[in-house]
């Protein structure tokens, strides 16, 4: 059977579905002029039947959308393959990747038979994760009815509801995670930093804060900051409070940690290409900046840190764990109560 195809590509362009018939037990295989190598596999084949007059081939472009329009083409059955992917727990299906077609015109079929194959199995949310070297596709998903769910460094991560109702997939990350860090001497001076950044705190003497990075937990993000910022080691000793905010940026909500950390050394060598400058300050001093007259909440939370500090006030330790939801090491933020080191 000869079967004519001509392929046009363009960063957006829909590829109408192939299927139109019912699915049957047909397991030939026909390979097609223009699809990339191993577009065929058998572990991802769907046979589907054929009418003489189905209309399958040439792809055109018109107003920089793709249609499908052919000759009939007779013959018994046609396999389409079906993409990569495995279910996930919640009736799902995560598409794998690694092993999406290498064209554009290969995944905008593959991507159409794979989901009215899902539809008919009664699948519910699907996620697709395209790599930057495959952005090609993000238009030919949306098209499909994709949307966009969140986006990291190297991939864009999509979502599509197949049930009539309410979406109840999880939403992309609405939180960033930041710390404070409360270091505190034997003569009851504060670690404090002058950042150069043109922000609202400008000028102000303030605690050494920043964001904690991908997979590092609170208390170790909050060492790791004083030390970049100061230069000045420390170990964790509590976790004195937290502030929740909202909108602020990206319109992000906002998690801010004030940990309490004791000194081991004293010696300071600040990170140049953010702080102004760094010191040790008696806590008079620092609270008696006119910023923290009209900030009360950055007021309060000195107030607690040296509460704290003076055993009037407990915060809560960090305690590894195992949870048997995934079997993981974890950190418990708890009262516990003991003696600070």
């Amino acid at each position: 059977m000869a079967l004519e195809s001509g392929v046009q590509q363009s960063p957006a362009f829909h590829c109408q579905q192939f299927l139109r018939v019912p699915i049957t037990s047909w397991t030939q295989n026909f390979s097609f002029p223009g699809l990339s190598k191993g577009f065929l596999r058998k572990s991802s084949i769907l046979s589907i039947s054929m009418s003489p007059s189905f209309q399958f081939g040439i792809i055109r472009e018109k107003k920089g959308i793709f249609h499908v329009m052919s000759p009939d083409v007779a013959s018994p059955g046609l396999a389409v393959e079906l993409l990569d992917a495995w279910d996930d727990e919640y009736n799902g299906v995560i598409i794998d990747t690694q092993c999406l077609p290498s064209s554009p015109n290969a995944f905008a079929s593959a991507l159409g038979a794979s989901l009215s194959n899902w539809k008919l199995k009664g699948k519910r949310g699907i996620w697709l994760k395209i790599l930057s070297e495959q952005a090609d596709f993000v238009p030919i998903a949306i098209q499909e009815g994709f949307e966009f769910h969140h986006a990291e460094p190297g991939y864009v991560m999509l979502t599509y509801w197949i049930p009539n109702e309410p979406c109840l997939l999880p939403s992309g990350p609405s939180h960033q995670i930041g710390i404070a860090g409360f270091v505190i001497n034997d003569r009851k001076e504060i670690l404090v930093v002058k950042e150069k950044c043109p922000c609202s705190c400008s000028g102000v003497w303030k605690l050494p804060t920043g964001y904690i990075n991908k997979y590092e937990d609170i208390f170790s993000g909050a060492v790791r900051e004083v030390k970049e910022e100061t230069g000045v080691d420390t170990i964790f000793l509590e976790m004195v409070a937290f502030r929740h905010a909202h909108r602020v940026a990206f319109e992000k909500s906002d998690l801010l940690f004030v940990c309490m950390l004791k000194p081991l050394s004293s010696e300071i060598l600040i990170d140049e290409q953010e702080i102004q400058d760094a010191k040790w300050m008696p806590i008079g001093e620092l609270i008696g900046q006119p910023f923290y007259q009209d900030d009360h909440m950055s007021r309060k939370m000195i107030e607690i840190c040296t509460s704290a500090y003076e055993n009037c006030y407990h915060g809560f330790t960090a305690q590894q764990l195992i949870s048997k939801l995934d079997g993981r090491l974890t950190q418990l933020y708890y009262k516990d109560n003991k003696p600070k080191i």
